[in-house]
């Protein structure tokens, strides 16, 4: 078995080269392993990277050394291959995914607790043939995820404030977007706020839509929320950053479709993966059901943080 680490040298606000560095070799000289490091020069550079090292058919164990963004790109590298697993050393800014894990996401970053945790399946979102581990999000939040770079460069402005920077410009531009949205078939046309499909809880630093939903259920939580005043939607996105939903039951709506298809007469449906952003005038999303192999601490979860459904 290979253990292969995937670096993103520009992830976090400090150079965590050497850190990995000495991680793998201390697993080369303690344990022996196979251990190779590569550094990313691009953007799309770790899928083509795990992608290619995947084709091999080498059995092959892959760190995503960065934030939610490198860990995407090995995620979509390796989705639906057998000989191949991944986990997380957090270095990046953004850490939403290890989120998930709660307490557990602090074993995270030393590899030592990592080369030989147990590997499970975790579902996937695919949409428009791209994978998200987390949330795919249309709508208004989309728009702010898309815009939070450029406030997270501010050293007064990081994680959850750089993302309330992005929703207060983008609250202002305006709220509602009209399209048609078809839940397993059935098609409704209107004015909505945003569509956050999860698989996972976390997104924009800390937000929490869907508080129920669950990486490894077969299930995709599906909360679509109408069109909503400026007045309305200060009063419902704190609650809804906590996964408080319900208590608008005339604004937002959660189900769990199996395949979620968004139309726009315009080019104007913003989509962002797990922090990634596409735009387009059509958006299919569907349950990739436990085709993403990954391995983590003994004893992990990746539903640590979960509520129980009432």
């Amino acid at each position: 078995m290979k253990h292969v680490f995937i670096i993103n040298p520009h992830a976090g606000k400090m150079d965590s080269r050497q850190k990995i560095y000495d991680m793998a070799d201390m697993l080369r000289e303690k344990h022996g392993l196979d251990v190779q490091c590569i550094l990313t020069r691009k953007q799309g550079h770790a899928t083509e990277l795990a992608k290619k090292l995947c084709e091999s058919g080498e059995e092959l164990r892959f760190y995503a050394c960065g934030g939610d963004g490198t860990i995407n790109e090995v995620a979509n590298g390796i989705i639906g291959y057998e000989n191949a697993a991944m986990t997380v050393i957090p270095v990046g800014t953004g850490n939403d995914f290890l989120r998930n894990f709660g307490e557990d996401a602090k074993l995270f970053e030393d590899a030592e607790n990592l080369w030989d945790g147990p590997q499970f399946p975790i579902d996937a979102i695919d949409c428009n043939g791209r994978i998200a581990l987390c949330i795919a999000c249309s709508g208004i939040d989309a728009r702010v995820a898309e815009d939070v770079h450029k406030y997270g460069d501010s050293p007064l402005l990081n994680g959850m404030g750089s993302y309330i920077a992005s929703l207060a410009v983008n609250f202002f531009r305006g709220i509602a977007r009209h399209w048609t949205v078809e839940l397993d078939g059935v098609a409704t046309e209107g004015d909505y706020t945003l569509i956050a499909v999860c698989n996972g809880r976390y997104y924009g630093g800390g937000f929490m839509p869907v508080a129920e939903a669950r990486m490894d259920d077969g299930v995709l939580n599906t909360l679509v929320v109408n069109s909503i005043t400026r007045a309305a939607f200060l009063r419902f996105v704190g609650p809804y950053s906590k996964g408080e939903y319900h208590r608008f039951p005339h604004l937002a709506h959660c189900s769990t479709p199996k395949v979620v298809r968004i139309t726009s007469e315009k080019n104007d449906i913003v989509t962002c993966l797990d922090g990634e952003s596409i735009t387009g005038n059509e958006v299919v999303i569907k349950l990739a059901d436990r085709r993403l192999n990954f391995f983590g601490p003994a004893g992990c979860s990746c539903n640590r943080t979960a509520r129980q459904m009432n």
